[in-house]
């Protein structure tokens, strides 16, 4: 019997790096797992889409599993709980994973790029999501600035991107208020695109890179498929 087939979904973005990470993931993935139909889908912006690739999968033979769809996403919040449900709605034998989030992986990235960027000691820490209205979501973020904190000694608050209050360059200004001698933005974003520029012009001290490329978001990609076909 052959083992489901894996559908990487990320988000979507019009910028050449970004879409160049997440393909890049995909290929990653796709090598960890040889004689597994590893295949590249989108919620937003371009193709291919989500509900597309789910459709053209093979239904097994003997009635089983046919695919799993792992969100290329750092918290779960509309893509996922809307978008990606009605993508398998039409299928049962596909199932979606969490999203990537919280992990203390990709704690351990951030603080990789907080290092990377030579964080001034003392700094206050703003994590930057892309932001989104699900609660959840936020909550998933709020949870990744807790253990972040907790990991880096440093006090750390939210800032988004876009979306729910506060607002990034608000974050930051609220840091200064309280007293920071510097602020810098943890990019809590994948990948080059839109949310990165934003975060660039927010106004600390040191903004880090996004997430990718690091093994280890595809190690968590891995991690989410191998739970759901057990």
């Amino acid at each position: 019997m052959a083992d489901p087939a894996l559908v990487v979904c990320g988000h979507g973005t019009r910028d050449p790096r970004g879409r160049a990470a997440i393909a890049a993931v995909v290929d990653e993935v796709r090598g960890m797992l040889p004689g597994v139909a590893v295949h590249e889908a989108y919620v937003d912006v371009h193709g291919p889409e989500v509900g597309d690739v789910v459709a053209a999968l093979p239904r097994a033979a003997d009635g089983g599993r046919s695919g799993v769809v792992v969100p290329l996403l750092l918290a779960a919040g509309y893509h996922v709980r809307v978008d990606l449900a009605e993508a398998v709605r039409e299928r049962p034998d596909v199932v979606v994973t969490g999203a990537l989030g919280p992990d203390d992986r990709l704690v351990d990235v951030v603080l990789d790029r907080l290092s990377e960027a030579s964080v001034l000691q003392g700094a206050s820490v703003v994590l930057a999501p892309a932001g989104s209205s699900d609660e959840r979501s936020q909550a998933a973020s709020r949870e990744t600035a807790r253990r972040l904190g907790q990991r880096s000694g440093a006090p750390v608050r939210v800032g988004y991107a876009a979306g729910p209050r506060p607002p990034v360059a608000c974050a930051v200004t609220a840091a200064r208020i309280d007293g920071a001698a510097a602020v810098v933005v943890a990019s809590y974003l994948l990948a080059p695109g839109f949310f990165q520029r934003r975060l660039e012009g927010c106004g600390a001290d040191v903004v880090t890179g996004p997430l990718l490329p690091d093994p280890r978001v595809a190690e968590i990609v891995l991690d989410r498929y191998r739970a759901a076909v057990r």
